[in-house]
């Protein structure tokens, strides 16, 4: 969509046009009637003739009153670089997430961009490890119903929270590249708190991650084999025994048979 400032340079030009358009045929019909009306007297075609020219002449006086007070008003201000791309960033975005897969294409995309961010620091492979933990939670969500559910809303809330610090341990590191010396030490030392903080987060989330797949697994398997599998067991033996029962029967004809000659 177009800005107000666009917009209304739009709506400026298509009154224009369409003043410009009624007034000339206005002109045209009023100059027939005009012609016309004398030439051959009054009668049914000339009222068609006069009534037409007088309706476009209004529609082409609506018209130029119309465009005369829109040009009254300012126009809007031009907007800024920065918002306009901003905006057009956000069109864009919202197009791709009304596609079947877009909202998918366009998490990859943010993930990817994150990660590129965070190379050559630290808290790059921790990046990494907590996109890959996350990944499998995300495919096991669904599935984590009931008694899981509070987990899997912390697991989300945890990590929001360690994407956080790691863009953060990653900020102090570029700093502490360029800071003087005598101000490497205090910044020296948060950085390895916060990377001590951050690698605990994600042995955490991974072993939250291990958790929930050990819950599922318990979870589908309450019984030593699935109802499934029993269920097609006794069919099985259904059918043999309809099988076997059948063989009797032609066998037991057979032998009641009398031989003919």
């Amino acid at each position: 969509m177009a800005d107000e400032r666009t917009r209304y340079f739009r709506q400026l030009g298509r009154l224009r046009r369409s003043a410009r358009r009624w007034s000339v045929l206005a002109g045209g019909l009023g100059g027939a009637a005009a012609v016309l009306t004398p030439y051959a007297g009054l009668g049914l075609p000339d009222a068609a003739w006069a009534g037409a020219a007088g309706s476009a002449v209004a529609l082409a006086a609506w018209r130029w009153i119309d465009l005369r007070a829109l040009a009254a008003r300012p126009a809007p201000p031009a907007l800024d670089p920065a918002e306009a791309a901003a905006r057009s960033r956000a069109r864009l975005v919202a197009a791709v997430e009304r596609l079947p897969v877009g909202s998918g294409v366009l998490a990859e995309v943010r993930r990817v961009r994150s990660r590129v961010a965070l190379r050559g620091t630290t808290a790059g492979q921790q990046w990494a490890r907590l996109d890959r933990a996350s990944l499998t939670l995300a495919g096991m969500a669904p599935r984590l119903t009931g008694l899981a559910e509070p987990a899997v809303r912390e697991a989300a809330d945890a990590d929001r929270s360690l994407r956080e610090l790691a863009n953060r341990v990653a900020s102090v590191e570029r700093a502490l590249r360029l800071a003087p010396t005598d101000a490497r030490a205090p910044l020296a030392d948060a950085h390895a708190t916060l990377t001590a903080q951050l690698e605990g987060g994600v042995a955490a989330y991974e072993r939250l991650v291990v958790a929930a797949a050990g819950y599922l697994a318990e979870d589908a398997r309450p019984e030593p084999t699935h109802p499934a599998a029993d269920r097609l067991t006794e069919a099985t033996d259904l059918l043999h025994g309809v099988a076997s029962a059948l063989a009797e029967l032609r066998a037991g004809g057979a032998g009641l048979r009398t031989p003919t000659r």
